[in-house]
């Protein structure tokens, strides 16, 4: 086996991945999978940017699990490699130093470990989006896989669509046949000798935590600063003081950063009310300037969405909750609607008594189910006919979706661009010879039973 290690270092925390594949299987597809996975503990490494070195040492827990996981003999030849995310992008616009010295810091840790270390970078939001999609198309086996004689073929499914929700941004990724009317929006790929045009974009300041700042912001503003605000999204009977300085911590929401000092406390208190906090969230877009034939949102391009739709990171966790502890389906548009509805007016005792073990995150569920539904149907167009075509998915079978696997899979250059030849470890001519010589064994066992049959017959008679 051969392996390779991908430390996904999120806005809200970082995530290490260990892949492996036969090393006697190199440009096949379908067979890399993950061998094992650490959750570092701790924020994401964009919040070390007062204290890099931080950064760095952050991770050397899971880097150690690294070192027992991969077999000590293939250690010199794992690559390892760290994709910072939109934490970092928005780390990257607030101060650039202050970046450049944490991802200096997260390399200098790397370099430290026995792998072979490729770099430390920040994705670009388009990246995160196209990797996550490689990632989600190649599990599924949808650009190319083994035929029954060992040939490749291309399968007669089309592609999936991927949406990533994540702490900072949101993703949208999908093959499209339409005119792409804004460039920066179109990503064209050549896999296993097949292109794709694909359409991507990424919604910085959209991702969960940053949504949550924001609307912490809008309520804030709507009752001018006041001690005590009340918060339409939050449950009856949660409140919590908050520094003003944990909400204006972020170029998503600087702008409107009051002019009270940073280290004045406010208190919100939940009052549960679905329609307001509705009203709130939808005015975290703009759907009203477009300069295109058809925009999403924020005048941002969107060709119509077609196909099926894999949703993953905190899209799935969303779901996720509003089924196994609401005990609510998501087929339709409606159904996420009125899930929502029914969160923001369930009270914090009650929520706490359903998932007391998911108590840090519980009272945000009602803004963020609120969120994902105004950004499935108002933002991308999903309607009664298409919103059940999206699978709301952590995994495929062992392996999670995500970015990290086909960043993996670009950088050791494991997809290549011209359809491969035969499999090395069976030719197709003993593929051939051995149906030939099942089908003359089959032959010959048919005519025996059969002479042996009018045999038994005759001597009866």
């Amino acid at each position: 086996l051969q392996y390779g290690i991908v430390l996904d270092a999120g806005s809200s925390h970082t995530a290490m991945f260990i892949y492996k594949w036969p090393a006697d299987k190199e440009n096949d597809t379908g067979v890399v999978s993950e061998h094992s996975m650490c959750d570092v503990e701790g924020p994401g490494i964009s919040s070390y940017s007062s204290n890099p070195l931080a950064a760095g040492t952050s991770l050397e827990h899971c880097l150690n699990q690294a070192l027992r996981d991969v077999p000590k003999e293939k250690h010199a030849g794992t690559p390892l490699y760290l994709g910072a995310t939109a934490g970092m992008r928005l780390l990257n616009i607030a101060d650039p130093q202050a970046s450049d010295a944490v991802l200096r810091a997260v390399a200098a840790t790397l370099k430290t470990y026995p792998f072979d270390f490729r770099g430390a970078k920040i994705l670009s939001g388009e990246e995160e989006g196209v990797f996550g999609w490689v990632t989600a198309n190649y599990l599924l086996e949808n650009f190319i896989k083994r035929g029954w004689l060992g040939e490749w073929i291309h399968p007669q499914k089309k592609t999936l669509g991927a949406m990533d929700f994540g702490g900072a941004s949101t993703q949208i990724t999908f093959e499209t046949r339409d005119t792409i009317e804004n460039p920066r929006n179109e990503v064209m790929l050549k896999l296993y000798g097949q292109a794709y045009k694909v359409y991507t974009h990424s919604f910085l300041c959209y991702g969960r935590d940053q949504v949550l700042k924001r609307l912490l912001s809008k309520f804030l503003q709507a009752e001018r600063y006041q001690e005590t605000v009340s918060h339409p999204c939050w449950p009856m009977g949660y409140n919590k003081s908050l520094l003003l300085s944990t909400i204006y911590d972020s170029p998503c929401t600087e702008k409107e950063r009051p002019s009270l000092a940073l280290n004045t406390t406010v208190t919100l208190v939940g009052t549960g009310n679905g329609n307001l906090c509705t009203l709130h969230v939808s005015k975290l877009f703009d759907f009203t300037n477009c300069s295109f034939s058809h925009c999403s949102f924020d005048g941002v391009f969107q060709p119509k969405i077609s196909g099926n739709f894999i949703a993953f990171s905190a899209f799935f966790y969303t779901v996720d909750f509003i089924q196994t502890v609401m005990g609510r389906p998501v087929h339709l548009p409606n159904n996420l609607k009125d899930a929502a509805e029914t969160i923001c007016a369930t009270s914090w005792s009650e929520l706490l008594l359903k998932a007391p073990k998911l108590e840090k995150r519980l009272p945000d569920y009602c803004a963020v189910s609120t969120f994902v539904y105004l950004l499935t149907t108002k933002g991308y167009s999903f309607n009664n006919h298409s919103f059940p075509n999206i699978a709301f998915q952590k995994k495929v079978g062992e392996t999670s979706i995500g970015w990290a696997l086909g960043y993996m899979l670009n950088l050791t250059n494991m997809i290549p661009a011209e359809k491969p030849s035969s499999h090395k470890s069976m030719l197709y001519n003993y593929w051939v010879l051995l149906i030939l010589l099942f089908v003359v064994t089959t032959l010959t066992s048919l005519v025996t039973a059969i002479c042996l049959l009018r045999h038994s017959k005759s001597s009866i008679i």
